[in-house]
């Protein structure tokens, strides 16, 4: 490792528009530079860890994990003075040990939920209890020890070291020196340089990073203003004294620091001390206390059969074959306790009178979901394959999505919390990111351009999800030339690209809700938003992969709307209908849908699907599910020819007999991805998980995964004896339908409200 060492000071996207870079691009830099090591410490919070971990790993870079905390000067409880009054100082510590990881997640977390004022901030009593497995430095010119020196209080800034001695020791804490050539750094560093001799204390040479390159920091200074509501031109506002605060390659920090080179050494020295494993992918899911001490499998199994005698009686052996093979996946899997957590809250809402959607995603297409009553639709009555939901040969965590009345789902999570603890349920935080229009906007105002003019380059942006203003300079031509003839247009627009995507506010999850199997400061670090709701600092995504138990308790609007339905109808004619067991085969209802007199109908109220309803007058259920499926922006292409099917206008041809029984509901066009994986399993010799690899595959449109499912359909095929030839024009028959094929569950189940 000699030559090259960690650059301590890293501010990512994560920062909300304190660092002006993306975490894959620092990592990549890093490599390049030959850098064995590179930490990101952003300010107060924890945000970006674990995409920064996974990066850093990926790319054979050692990710050190830190943070610069706020500390208070006296307690984190106390409210006295403004930022520029000493309301905090900075403080930078690094995770030597997992168990340094967990106590940076307290310490972070503990600053947003107790010492919060205008920061995030910690004390030296919290700082004290977890210190363990911490390093720690005098910081920068913000920190404690720094600020007195530069005031000239030198007993002031001893007494202060002195205490961080206390409570890192010796071996645990460090003298940091910076050189960004801001005033007074260098006298600052000179006073540091003595201290460490007097107290014989380690000196090491960071490199404090708020953006990769040195020509990026004007693009920065852009973010600050934004971040602060100025404008470029505003002299009297947050702005960087040089632009050194970029990403320098272990020659130049060797270079800038060769009067010292003890302390690229010691840096070094961290590097090599840092080791922190963070265990993705393993489940973290609650216990759920069974009531006589079964274990979760064989409880599971008790409420799956007693639901299964509820729902059909008397039940026949195709019935129990497929129960005991989905009870043995999901033993085999472990994810019986989730199943029964899921099970219950679902039944405290039925209990409460609280509406419960039939279902939502996958999920409906696993009939022990059925039976415990998490769903409310028979995955045997349309072709459902539990293998969609649950594959036992790529396992990862199920998605049990519920939908419940808007009005009262906040009852179902407050029931959640009292029944696994306030310290072990939290709402999941979400990163509002900057949008191709907003970004315009946002630059236009920091650059100070008319508004005028603003909005009409905003407007020459395509609306829609996923546009960029790399897709918007290719689509529109107007806003092309702008660019290319007008030197103001495109730096504006550059600098917008630049801005593009990076997270503008922290705000909460509108549905997603974690639960912990024990408290979750244990787990992952929290925050509280703007205002007052405490969420995890990890998003969604990352709290998967960190195998937490996430759940999305929607509300739905229409569930509340069709309960106030029932209840009127009640009042004014004295009958109780039950909406979860109506008859799917009421005339009226279809006579209804064909004259699109669909207004307030769920799913169905648009002008596409008002005239889809005119076009495929459906007079079924199977119709009115394949409807929405066929009504989004891919498999609409295959609208027109599925009317002419079902109406007779257009033959119906199968290339082979025995996909007949398999796409007959659908006129011989492929809908849904359960069809793909039917076809898989009945032709080419597919097991039922190998076809959800094959429907996943085709999904995603990845090469080299789909030349391998190509070749293992086509011999397939083949071994069952049909012609090469035949193979080869099925797969590719598939292929082009399978990559808009929808999931048949979630249709069904959605098509059931719609019915409703």
């Amino acid at each position: 490792m000699a030559g090259s060492f960690v650059h301590l000071h890293n501010h990512t996207q994560y920062s909300l528009l304190d660092g002006a870079c993306r975490v894959e691009d620092l990592v990549a830099l890093a490599k390049e530079y030959g850098m064995p090591a590179v930490a990101v410490t952003d300010h107060g919070a924890m945000y970006g860890t674990i995409e920064f971990y996974k990066a850093a790993r990926a790319a054979g870079v050692k990710p050190i994990l830190g943070a610069e905390l706020y500390l208070a000067p006296k307690s984190r409880h106390d409210r006295a003075g403004g930022p520029s009054e000493g309301a905090y100082y900075h403080l930078l510590v690094l995770a030597e040990n997992d168990e340094g990881f967990r106590n940076l997640m307290k310490l972070s977390t503990t600053g947003f939920l107790e010492g919060f004022y205008y920061k995030p901030r910690i004390d030296l009593e919290v700082l004290a209890e977890h210190a363990r497995g911490l390093i720690g430095t005098t910081g920068c010119m913000s920190a404690e020890v720094a600020t007195h020196l530069l005031k000239g209080e030198d007993a002031a800034a001893r007494q202060a070291l002195e205490r961080y001695l206390d409570i890192f020791g010796r071996d645990r804490y460090y003298v940091e020196l910076q050189r960004n050539g801001v005033p007074g750094q260098e006298e600052l560093n000179a006073a540091l340089v003595r201290l460490a001799r007097e107290y014989r204390l380690p000196i090491i040479a960071t490199n404090d990073v708020h953006y990769l390159r040195q020509e990026d920091a004007a693009f920065h200074d852009v973010l600050l203003c934004i971040q602060t509501g100025k404008f470029l031109s505003d002299t009297n506002r947050l702005r960087f004294a040089t632009d050194q605060f970029y990403l320098r390659s272990p020659e130049e920090m060797r270079a800038l620091f060769s009067d010292i080179p003890e302390a690229c050494d010691r840096t070094l020295e961290v590097a090599e001390r840092c080791n922190v494993e963070i265990r993705l992918g393993r489940a973290e899911l609650p216990a759920f206390e069974t009531p006589h001490g079964e274990s979760a499998d064989e409880y599971l199994r008790q409420l799956t059969y007693a639901g299964a005698r509820r729902r059909f009686g008397e039940f026949g052996e195709d019935i129990r074959q497929r129960l005991d093979y989905e009870l043995s996946v999901i033993q085999k899997t472990g994810f019986a306790g989730y199943f029964l957590i899921v099970q219950d809250f679902v039944s405290y809402a039925r209990r409460s009178g609280i509406p419960v959607g039939p279902g939502r995603g996958s999920a409906a297409s696993s009939l022990v979901g059925y039976c415990l009553g998490i769903t409310n639709i028979n995955p045997l009555d349309h072709g459902m394959i539990f293998e969609r939901f649950l594959n036992p040969e790529r396992v990862s965590m199920p998605d049990i999505d519920i939908d419940f009345a808007d009005d009262r789902r906040d009852e179902v999570i407050e029931y959640v919390v009292r029944r696994y603890g306030k310290d072990r349920v939290a709402q999941i935080a979400t990163f509002g990111t900057m949008a191709a229009r907003a970004s315009i906007r946002d630059v236009g105002r920091v650059l100070q351009v008319p508004y005028a003019e603003v909005d009409r380059l905003a407007k020459l942006v395509p609306s829609g999800p996923g546009v960029t203003l790399q897709g918007a300079l290719a689509e529109s031509e107007e806003l092309r030339k702008r660019y290319e003839s007008d030197a103001s247009v495109r730096r504006l627009i550059d600098l917008a690209r630049q801005v593009e995507g990076f997270p503008r506010h922290l705000s909460m999850h509108a549905a997603g809700v974690v639960i912990a199997p024990q408290p979750l400061i244990e787990l992952v670090p929290l925050a509280r938003t703007s205002d007052g709701a405490v969420v995890t600092q990890f998003p969604m995504e990352h709290l998967e992969e960190l195998g937490l138990l996430k759940m999305d308790f929607l509300g739905l609007r229409n569930l509340t709307v069709i309960r106030r339905a029932v209840d009127l109808i009640e009042r004014h004619h004295g009958v109780r209908l039950d909406v979860d067991n109506l008859p799917l085969d009421d005339r009226k209802v279809y006579e209804m849908l064909s004259r699109a007199e669909t207004e307030g109908v769920f799913q169905l109220e648009s002008r596409l699907f008002k005239g889809m309803m005119r076009d495929l007058q459906p007079d079924k259920f199977s119709d009115l599910v394949a409807a929405l499926a066929l009504g989004r922006p891919g498999p609409l292409q295959f609208l027109a020819d599925f009317a002419a099917r079902r109406h007779g206008r257009q033959e119906i041809r199968y290339a082979l007999p025995e996909l007949e029984p398999i796409l007959r509901d659908t006129y011989g066009i492929i809908v849904y991805q359960e069809q793909v994986m039917r076809i898989a399993t009945k032709l080419a010799d597919y097991t039922p998980g190998q076809a959800d690899v094959l429907r996943k595959a085709m999904g995603k449109k990845k090469p080299e995964e789909m030349a391998r499912e190509r070749e293992r359909f086509i011999e397939g095929m083949v071994g069952r004896g049909y012609d090469r030839k035949l193979a080869e024009d099925l797969f590719a028959e598939i292929e082009r339908f399978a990559q808009y094929a929808f999931n048949v569950a979630h249709s069904a189940a959605y098509a059931l409200i719609s019915y409703q």
